[in-house]
C-alpha cells in the first residue's frame, strides 16, 4: 500500500515539475521571418522617426523546443544596416551614407543571451525580459529588452545609446548631414525592437510557461 501511496505520489510531482516547465506534450515553433524595427529621435522636442531593416539574417538556436529559453536562447541575427528602411528615399540615403557608412561594419550583429518571465497573470500577455548582446560598429553591448508574448507574436523592445557603441562621429555626421531638418539636435538614443511568430504545436496543455 505505501508503495502505491509513494508511486501516485511521485507521478503527480513528475506532472507538476513538467507542467511548470512548459512540457505536457507542448511544443514551440518560430514560424516565419524575424522584423528588426527602430525609432531615432530629432529637434530639441524629441520628434519620433522609425522604420525597419529589409535584409536581417536569422538563425535561431533551435526550429522548435518547449519553451522560450529552448527556442529563443542562443539565436542569432545580422542586420544589414545599409538596408534601412524609413520609408522615405531621401531619409534611407543618409542613414546609409552618414550614419551607418561612418561605422567599421555594415553589419549589425545580435545574439539573445538570456531570458526570463514576469509572474504570470491570468488572461494577460506573458511579459518579462529578454537580454540581447549587440555587436555594433565593433562594438559589443548587453542590452535588456521588454518583451510581450499575446495572439501568437513575441514583441522586445530596448534603448541603447549609439555612443556607447563608440559611434561618435557617426552621429556628428548624421547630425551635420540633417542639421537643418534635425534643427540641430541628433539624439544618441535609439529605440530598438524585434518580432517573430510563435506557435504551440501538438500541445495538450497550456503550453506558455517560459523561463526555463
Amino acid at each position: 500500500m505505501k508503495n502505491i501511496v509513494f508511486s501516485m505520489f511521485l507521478a503527480l510531482f513528475v506532472a507538476s515539475n513538467a507542467n511548470a516547465q512548459g512540457k505536457g506534450g507542448c511544443e514551440l515553433s518560430q514560424v516565419g521571418a524575424v522584423e528588426v524595427s527602430w525609432i531615432g529621435y530629432k529637434t530639441n522636442e524629441k520628434i519620433a522617426v522609425g522604420g525597419v531593416f529589409d535584409i536581417v539574417s536569422y538563425t535561431p538556436v533551435a526550429k522548435s523546443g518547449e519553451n522560450f529559453r529552448s527556442i529563443l536562447v542562443g539565436s542569432k541575427a545580422v542586420i544589414d544596416a545599409s538596408s534601412v528602411n524609413s520609408k522615405n528615399e531621401g531619409r534611407d540615403q543618409k542613414l546609409s551614407k552618414f550614419f551607418f557608412g561612418m561605422m567599421s561594419s555594415k553589419n549589425i550583429e545580435a545574439k539573445i543571451v538570456d531570458i526570463k518571465a514576469d509572474k504570470k497573470i491570468k488572461d494577460a500577455p506573458r511579459t518579462g525580459i529578454v537580454t540581447v548582446e549587440i555587436t555594433m560598429n565593433s562594438k559589443s553591448k548587453t542590452i535588456p529588452m521588454k518583451y510581450s508574448f499575446a495572439n501568437k507574436v513575441f514583441k522586445a523592445e530596448g534603448i541603447i545609446d549609439i555612443l556607447d557603441f563608440g559611434a561618435n562621429e557617426a552621429l556628428s555626421s548624421i547630425n551635420e548631414a540633417c542639421f537643418d531638418l534635425h534643427k540641430g539636435k541628433t539624439w544618441s538614443e535609439v529605440g530598438i525592437a524585434f518580432k517573430t511568430n510563435i506557435e504551440a504545436l501538438l500541445c495538450n496543455a497550456k503550453p506558455l510557461e517560459t523561463t526555463k
